[in-house]
């Protein structure tokens, strides 16, 4: 079934205040339940390739992968350890192909890109994360990041080599231990969280936390949560207002109402037994 009645989604991108392009891309369909946020990095335009070849392989496979299941059942229902399993070998399908591209072209050669998606379904959402690009949710007044970075930066702060006040101004803030397309293989991070009506979900990149703290974007959610196009457009001007000194991409996610998959009545039974 289309998510478009229940989710409303909102996205921007932009180059920031300094850098001439934009490596960042983002893809956002409410009728699927899908983001994707992904920021490049390697030599002069490579970082763009690797994060476009990042969300265009994924979002065309994970839109074969929901297509295929609503065929079959007519509903397109899953469970969370078929979603998490999907994503995971979607992203590794996705990182083989950035590495693959790269060994292959010289152009290209050490390109990588951070990533998060987010697929919503029966009242959930899996996130599936690799690098310092982040999701968080608003629920009420309460901003919550669900993503840990992968970064050299969060070691040092779970190490306690660094104060949460040392971090702001460190300058390993955008040294990540973790990226698609850099080896054969990667190690994606994925959790599953409940989502209820009034949620807000937000994926954006180190262009934003960079330049705006957390509680900043938590008032900037409360404040335009109502028009969501407007939210996502004033996070980025936020970021370029504070220095803007890298690329900034916010996609953000509504939850307008329940959408629990409407399973048959043994699907009902199984769930109630579990």
């Amino acid at each position: 079934m289309s998510l478009a009645p229940y989710l409303e989604m909102a996205l921007c991108t932009d180059p920031g205040a300094v850098r001439s392009h934009n490596e960042d891309a983002v893809f956002a369909d409410a009728a699927l339940g899908v983001a994707i946020l992904a920021d490049g990095m390697g030599g002069y335009n490579a970082g763009e390739v690797a994060s476009g070849m990042a969300t265009t392989r994924l979002a065309a496979d994970l839109s074969r992968v929901i297509a295929t299941a609503v065929a079959r059942d007519g509903r397109g229902v899953f469970d969370p350890g078929e979603v998490e399993q999907h994503i995971v070998n979607e992203v590794e399908a996705a990182n083989f192909s950035i590495f693959n591209a790269s060994r292959s072209e010289p152009a290209y050669a050490g390109m990588g890109t951070t990533l998060v998606v987010a697929w919503f379904y029966d009242n959930r959402m899996s996130v599936g994360h690799v690098g310092d690009s982040r999701l968080y949710r608003l629920r009420g007044d309460q901003l919550e990041q669900l993503t840990r970075d992968h970064s050299l930066l969060q070691e040092q702060l779970d190490n306690g080599m660094i104060t949460p006040e040392e971090a702001r101004f460190s300058g390993n803030r955008n040294l990540v231990t973790r990226a698609l397309g850099v080896e054969p293989v990667v190690d994606v991070e994925i959790h599953d969280f409940a989502v209820a009506p009034g949620d807000i979900v937000l994926l954006c990149s180190d262009g934003l936390n960079d330049m705006v703290d957390d509680h900043e974007i938590g008032l900037a959610l409360q404040a335009l949560g109502g028009n969501l196009q407007l939210a996502a457009d004033h996070l980025v001007q936020m970021a370029n207002e504070n220095g803007g000194r890298d690329n900034i991409s916010v996609i953000l996610v509504k939850v307008r109402g329940d959408f629990a998959s409407r399973r048959g009545w043994w699907q009902r039974l199984l769930a109630r037994l579990k």
